[in-house]
């Protein structure tokens, strides 16, 4: 498993490779913007690209643990460079709705998942090479996120953060506080020793950036939900510390694109292509 971190938007994104082929997925890859300029690149995209031609790689996968609001999907990007399958939650069409409406995307934008190559539903597992990954459903920060496990390994995309950064905000459109607690004490029932990769860190207290824990020490010394963290204090919790949190800066852009896989606005007659700001409804 490789790990890259994209600092603009404290993202990682990951390469995980089957140990017995060449066979390969990619986690949660990012798309350069600079919204204020309103430019694409695709810097963070192309390492990850680079990193697999370099090993001899074949990209199988194009895993997507949910519906980031705060960074464009590189993943149809990469899927043109080399293959492979996209793959999300089956709750996308839920994300769908409820964003369609809020981007008055009209009757053309299809709710049904059918941008993605793959909805996975709890419990259904795919192979990468040789290699099983288990999908679970982990809602609450949205009705779409699921945790991918593989091996001894677990991608939980936002659901959880190191110990010391606690957990995902609840606040957005169908996020659920109590559902997210009961997702991560679901997280936090696997074997001890598993290895739990998380989608971002922000290096609280001037730490430097990780990526990597374990169930045994979320348990142990999460802050928001170590053992002995009843629902209630939780749910408490993270309501009134969402309540106090500012929406995140590419929440527009990211939303827009990345329910419909990571696809950029069709351009218009002269060739240009728009995002839509809507206005008090966020």
């Amino acid at each position: 498993m490789t790990a890259f971190f994209d600092a603009p938007t404290n993202t990682v994104s990951y390469v995980v490779r089957d140990p017995a082929s060449n066979a390969c997925a990619v986690i949660d890859p990012v798309m350069d913007i600079d919204y204020a300029a309103g430019r694409i690149a695709y810097h963070s995209a192309d390492a990850i690209i680079a990193h697999i031609r370099d090993e001899g790689l074949e990209l199988q996968w194009l895993i997507e643990t949910h519906v980031h609001a705060d960074h464009l999907s590189g993943a149809p990007y990469i899927k043109q460079k080399l293959g492979g399958r996209m793959g999300i939650g089956e709750k996308i069409t839920a994300v769908q709705e409820t964003f369609g409406k809020v981007f008055n995307e009209g009757t053309e934008f299809q709710r049904d998942g059918s941008q993605f190559d793959r909805l996975f539903a709890d419990g259904d597992s795919y192979m990468i090479g040789t290699m099983k990954a288990q999908v679970l459903s982990t809602p609450g920060h949205t009705p779409a996120c699921m945790t991918h496990v593989i091996g001894d390994a677990a991608f939980v995309g936002d659901t959880l953060f190191m110990p010391d950064g606690g957990s995902a905000r609840a606040d957005f459109p169908g996020g659920d506080a109590r559902a997210l607690y009961r997702s991560i004490r679901r997280i936090l029932a696997l074997p001890p020793q598993m290895r739990l990769f998380i989608c971002h860190d922000y290096g609280p207290n001037g730490r430097d950036i990780k990526w990597e824990t374990t169930v045994g020490e979320e348990r142990a010394h999460n802050i928001h939900v170590r053992d002995g963290v009843s629902e209630a204090e939780f749910v408490a919790m993270r309501e009134a510390r969402d309540s106090t949190l500012a929406m995140p800066r590419l929440i527009i852009p990211s939303l827009q694109v990345n329910m419909k896989a990571g696809e950029l606005p069709s351009p218009d007659a002269t060739g240009k292509r728009f995002l839509k700001v809507p206005l008090d409804t966020l």
